[in-house]
């Protein structure tokens, strides 16, 4: 059946595979981490270029001055700014009717308060 040649041969071949084993799968995995690390690198890459590109346009004084002006309404002391206040009935208009009026914490209180007391007529 089986010689012991054969056998010896057998289990020197199962040694090395399982010898070679482990490291093939701790390549793999290191082969994987380096991928990732080289996708999260490229990708602090970006963002380093557009924080740059950030910096630069923040060093440059009319392009501050528009964001002053636009985001936080500043204005010069001898200006005179202007703020226009929509009618009552555009902004009731542009609600949404399917938002809820009440917040969230009071709904939740009442369907809690509406689980305590039942109807009679429900279940029996």
């Amino acid at each position: 059946m089986l010689t012991s040649r054969a056998a010896i041969l057998a289990l020197v071949v199962c040694v090395i595979a399982l010898s070679l084993a482990y490291p093939l799968r701790e390549y793999v995995i290191q082969r994987s981490q380096i991928a990732q690390l080289q996708d999260e690198r490229a990708r602090m890459e970006e963002n380093v270029a557009e924080l740059q590109e950030r910096e630069e346009a923040l060093s440059e004084a009319d392009y501050v001055e528009r964001e002053a002006r636009a985001r936080l309404h500043f204005q010069y002391p001898d200006e005179t700014a202007y703020i226009v206040i929509r009618p009552d009935s555009e902004s009731e208009a542009e609600t949404d009717p399917a938002e809820p009026t009440e917040p969230w914490f009071t709904q939740l209180w009442r369907s809690v308060e509406e689980a305590d007391s039942p109807d009679p007529d429900d279940g029996l």
